[in-house]
């Protein structure tokens, strides 16, 4: 029951974050000029944060159920997994504003003879 408990918070942490970086991709994505960037980058790194917090989550589990401890343990579990997926988010969030504003701005067409 602790384990399932575990992942549930785990879980529900990793989809609230996951919402919030493509949230923050669209937002982004309504600037008319770096907008494109915006939304294939916010795709591309919520794919990745994902896929690494499901490891480290993965990871802090079976260290759990190799400890086979009680309940401080399992909180000391949520406690680390709610930190680490934290701080991949400040990163993920950092990449994809750092992709944006290092976008090109895409020229205008010149129309000849106008």
């Amino acid at each position: 029951m602790i384990y399932l408990a575990f992942f549930l918070v785990a879980l529900v942490t990793l989809l609230g974050l996951t919402a919030m970086i493509l949230r923050i991709g669209r937002a982004l994505g309504e600037c008319p000029s770096k907008g494109r960037a915006a939304r294939a980058a916010s795709i591309t790194i919520a794919t990745g944060f994902v896929a690494i917090g499901l490891g480290g989550v993965s990871i802090i589990a079976a260290g759990l159920a190799m400890a086979d401890a009680g309940g401080a343990a399992a909180l000391f579990a949520v406690g680390l997994a709610c930190v680490t997926l934290g701080l991949g988010f400040t990163h993920a969030v950092t990449l994809l504003r750092e992709t944006v504003s290092a976008a090109p701005v895409p020229m205008e067409p010149v129309l000849a003879g106008v």
